[in-house]
């Protein structure tokens, strides 16, 4: 079938943008939509459980499925291809507090991003835990990851409120540090600070975020953020210098790039908020598969509390960019889509 791509996006935009709300438009026109079937409660909860908020998903090189849910307590559970309830990974581990997202490296490696604790965490596929970023604040320091005054200088190794983590081909380390300090850290393989872009201080300029709430990182090191509320996807070279932006596909909620043949795609969730404030459906819910180059091939989703539907998609994976994990907070829910070719129609 033929490939529709649009031209309206502008890659290297290198000028200031202003602030955007969590409820903004997509620009692009004319995106055809990808056709997609939703398989129903493909993972199967352990006996008397339940999911919570799934705010994370991954998949390793297996198949297998790793969601990171805020529930009565952070939960990390691990799903074999066929959904079977594998295990779960770090019960009581003092680096779970309030989840963020969940991400497995070339290695299979598993790694947790903690907003409450302000941690990183690097298990090994058998979940030995193998690393640690940030630190959590004391006890006798009291909520300190939640601030009322101006943030403090933002440091070489701790975080506030951190949101992803990625990786290059060489095993250096991306944190976008998230909800407090808006910038972006990079890590050698070791855990040893390289350098950073953004500050404690939120912006809309080149090299600003006002929350980076999701990260990728493509074959050639480049580090693609969700910089949501500024409602763009901002772009760096492998040394966080700024190289452009994607600022038509609405809202930058959560980012992913596919690792599965020799061919990488980028896809950008133009997610429906938390709440569902008054006209947000309208505009928001879709998804968005795109060349790294930023030309846009399809979109697929709307916001829908039905199965079918997105409700406020927090993360997805998509290591094969045919078949998308996509992990959902108000419902409580993780779907597996399955993409078909691109049509002038929804379907679902």
């Amino acid at each position: 079938m033929k490939r529709y791509l649009t031209s309206a996006l502008v890659v290297a935009v290198l000028a200031a943008a202003g602030p955007a709300s969590t409820q903004t438009k997509a620009t692009a026109q004319g995106v055809p939509e990808i056709v997609y079937t939703s398989t129903p409660s493909f993972l199967k909860a352990p006996p008397g459980e339940n999911f919570g908020e799934a705010v994370g998903v991954a998949t390793n090189s297996k198949g297998h499925v790793f969601v990171f849910m805020r529930r009565d307590r952070n939960r990390l559970w691990e799903f074999d291809a066929t959904g079977k309830f594998v295990r779960e990974i770090g019960k009581d581990y003092y680096g779970f507090l309030f989840a963020h997202s969940v991400r497995v490296d070339p290695q299979d490696n598993i790694w947790t991003v903690d907003e409450g604790t302000n941690l990183v965490s690097k298990f090994s596929p058998e979940g030995k835990l193998l690393m640690v970023l940030g630190h959590r604040p004391s006890a006798a320091a009291g909520l300190a990851a939640t601030r009322t005054g101006a943030n403090l200088p933002d440091g070489k190794y701790t975080f506030c409120r951190p949101t992803d983590v990625g990786w290059d081909l060489q095993g250096n380390i991306f944190v976008s540090d998230g909800y407090c300090n808006n910038r972006v850290v990079k890590y050698d393989k070791n855990g040893r600070y390289v350098t950073q872009v953004g500050s404690e201080k939120p912006g809309s300029g080149v090299g600003e975020f006002n929350l980076p709430h999701g990260l990728q990182v493509d074959r050639q090191g480049n580090v693609y953020v969700a910089d949501r509320s500024n409602g763009r996807y901002d772009i760096f070279d492998n040394n966080l210098k700024p190289k452009g932006m994607f600022t038509n596909v609405g809202v930058g909620w959560t980012a992913c790039i596919s690792t599965q043949g020799d061919h990488q795609y980028f896809f950008a969730s133009n997610s429906n908020p938390n709440g569902n404030q008054p006209g947000t459906w309208a505009i928001t819910g879709e998804i968005y598969k795109m060349e790294l180059d930023g030309r846009i091939i399809g979109k697929f989703g709307h916001p829908s509390k039905e199965h079918g539907g997105f409700q406020v998609v927090h993360m997805m994976d998509c290591r094969d960019p045919n078949k998308i994990v996509v992990g959902e907070i108000e419902s409580w829910r993780v779907q597996q889509l399955n993409l078909g070719a691109q049509q002038p129609a929804r379907a679902y």
